[in-house]
């Protein structure tokens, strides 16, 4: 799902893709559009002055004409409770986005995009992946979420 959000967001960006289909793209670890208006970090730690303990999203999108750097973590979550865990995911980069905000004075955003593993999602989901740049449909997240279930599953019982 993850490679998902990250094949729509650089199609939308205008970063150069070389695969058609997402399901088909490795990203790479730093992207940049046409004209580098905008970065898009893939799985990197943020270096900061003071030690934070989570430094690492799974997306980082900065955009560098509007000043803004979105943290975007993704999950598919094992029980019900996805709200619980969005929750988590905006807590736990809380002390990365107060260091990035005062480093080098941009806002910054983190972004949870969890879906449970039978493809249940919280009543903010459609509000959160608005935010991100690129055309993510909520229907074609859920059904990666639960095919990956089902191929750990078999992956598991076999």
């Amino acid at each position: 799902m993850c490679a998902q959000l990250h094949f729509n967001i650089c199609k939308e960006t205008g970063v150069q893709l070389d695969k058609k289909h997402w399901y088909e793209h490795v990203p790479k670890s730093v992207e940049t559009s046409q004209g580098g208006k905008v970065t898009i970090l893939w799985n990197q730690q943020v270096q900061t002055d003071r030690t934070v303990p989570n430094n690492k999203p799974d997306i980082i999108i900065r955009d560098n004409e509007k000043g803004t750097y979105m943290l975007i973590d993704v999950a598919i979550s094992g029980h019900r409770n996805v709200i619980k865990k969005e929750a988590q995911k905006i807590l736990k980069y809380k002390d990365l986005t107060i260091e990035i905000h005062r480093m080098w004075n941009v806002k910054t955003k983190v972004i949870p995009v969890i879906i449970g593993a039978t493809g249940t999602i919280s009543k903010s989901f459609r509000k959160y992946v608005s935010n991100i740049s690129g055309k993510h449909e909520v229907k074609e997240l859920q059904k990666t979420a639960i095919l990956g279930t089902a191929h750990t599953l078999r992956k598991v019982l076999m």
